[in-house]
């Protein structure tokens, strides 16, 4: 269970990162992408941030993680001035691929099938 604390700095950074990312992102991963921060939770120690992002216009998503791994230093640095006054210490970051809006499409279109199917089966009987 986070506390109010963890909550409050995951929230921070979550919206502070979303802005670095609309800024630098084209730079890191192209223009052809759309990622998004989703959520991120803190560490009780408030040392580490775990990013949640969700990508879109892409097959292989994991690359878009790996390429925000690779300017690590970069987007901590900007994500420190932009909220070294709000903290006294700025997290390490780590980037975690959250695919729940892919689950979700994927979970529509079986039970769009199975209704299509059950609509065959009536008619047909």
């Amino acid at each position: 269970m986070e506390s109010k604390r963890q909550k409050q700095v995951g929230e921070l950074i979550r919206r502070h990162f979303s802005m670095i990312l609309m800024e630098e992102g084209n730079l890191i991963y192209g223009r052809d992408k759309l990622v998004t921060v989703t959520n991120v939770r803190m560490t009780p120690d408030l040392l580490v941030a775990k990013v949640y992002i969700s990508v879109y216009g892409v097959e292989n998503k994991q690359e878009v993680i790996l390429e925000m791994e690779e300017h690590m230093a970069r987007l901590r640095h900007v994500l420190g001035n932009r909220i070294g006054k709000s903290l006294r210490r700025v997290p390490q970051l780590a980037f975690f691929l959250d695919d729940t809006v892919d689950e979700m499409y994927r979970v529509e279109a079986l039970l769009n099938r199975v209704q299509q199917e059950d609509s065959n089966l009536k008619s047909s009987s």
